[in-house]
């Protein structure tokens, strides 16, 4: 396999989903066990009750292009029949050796019933797409193939926790993508293995996600780079694993999944939102950090749920100078119920070839061109 053609899973620490016993991996206190939702500290930094109010992503499908998914039984209920790229999988996608694509998958899409894990959009569903074999390392093709099967079966979101390479068919698929009106959300890449921002998640029209940690602050484990576009916990992020057991990760791979998770519940609310004005939302509302406005640690900002369904965003050609959400309560604890999103100024559209599919596009410094997908 060709090293450029290499995808890597973009997360750095994955611990057994289950133990020996087979039993769920929950602690025990007395005769009662930890609710999972106990375990997932990004539902309540990111106030995802009160963004629940709003959407939980009904009506979205969401495919997770990974290592496959296990049917755990926080997920089987929001679990469509997928397929796998790649031999040696169920032909389904329902299999994973892993554990990575079962954590993606909770993270967007875990029912939260009893104890269980809970996702970002728990009444979405989840389309598995086995491109990944266990190793963690994947080719670029595979990924081309996954991408086309998620735009053949109506996927709204696709979600891709891996860095690599390119290819002239990988081009061709995303391309495809982008024109079914489909939201890509991509790993920015992971430190130290990565030292810049991968592809796809370095193309103009995937959203390109970093992370942050249980502070708020930059993750170390993110890359930098004027590609990044939001950011959101990357840090001991608790999810579903293989076996019927969870898992803990580190990496832009889970801040990834949590993204796509909450472009699935703008979808849900805004049926009718083109893919741009998704991810336009998405980066208008987020809670701006660092210097202000956009910059190459938090590209726009934290992931702000709340204000990105309910804020009165003005479409892509309208900025403003800033969006003030309404009175919701944002991630970032510094923030209060009148700081503004920042960061519209530097958004902008493209017409695309062919069909006049509008294109969101971002800017990475001020007066430079938006480079272009070639074919």
């Amino acid at each position: 396999m060709s090293k450029h053609l290499a995808f890597i899973l973009a997360a750095t620490l994955v611990f057994a989903s289950a133990p020996p016993s087979g039993q769920l991996e929950v602690a025990n206190h007395g005769s009662r066990r930890e609710p999972a939702q106990g375990k997932q500290w990004h539902l309540e930094y990111l106030h995802t009750d009160e963004a629940h109010q709003s959407s939980q992503g009904e009506g979205v499908t969401v495919a997770v292009l990974d290592t496959g998914v296990d049917p755990h039984r926080d997920l089987a209920p929001n679990l469509l029949d997928g397929t796998d790229v790649i031999p040696g999988g169920s032909g389904h996608g329902h299999y994973d050796l892993n554990g990575h694509g079962t954590g993606m998958a909770g993270l967007i899409a875990a029912t939260g019933e009893g104890d269980g894990a809970m996702g970002i959009a728990p009444r979405s569903k989840v389309l598995p797409v086995l491109v990944t074999p266990a190793s963690g390392v994947g080719e670029a093709d595979a990924l081309a193939d996954g991408i086309e099967y998620a735009v053949s079966r109506s996927a709204r979101v696709i979600s891709i926790s891996s860095v690599g390479g390119t290819s002239q068919r990988l081009v061709r698929a995303i391309n495809t993508a982008l024109a079914a009106n489909v939201v890509i959300v991509a790993s920015a890449g992971n430190r130290p293995g990565d030292g810049y921002v991968g592809y796809p998640a370095s193309l103009d029209p995937v959203i390109a996600v970093g992370g942050v940690d249980r502070r708020g602050n930059h993750a170390a484990v993110s890359v930098t780079g004027p590609e990044i576009d939001v950011v959101a916990p990357a840090v001991d992020i608790y999810s579903t694993g293989i076996n019927g057991g969870y898992r803990v990760g580190t990496g832009t791979s889970d801040a990834t999944a949590i993204v796509a998770g909450a472009a699935a519940l703008i979808r849900s609310k805004y049926p009718d939102l083109p893919a741009q004005e998704v991810a336009h939302r998405l980066t208008a509302t987020a809670i701006d950090k660092g210097p202000p406005g956009r910059d190459d640690e938090y590209g726009y900002g934290v992931i702000d749920l709340v204000a990105a369904l309910t804020a009165d965003v003005p479409p892509l050609g309208f900025e403003s100078p800033s969006v003030t959400a309404p009175t919701s309560t944002a991630a970032d604890g510094n923030r209060n119920d009148n700081s503004t999103a920042r960061g519209l100024a530097t958004l902008g559209v493209l017409l695309a070839a062919g069909g006049g599919y509008l294109v969101w596009r971002r800017r990475r410094r001020a007066g430079d061109p938006p480079p272009r997908i070639s074919r």
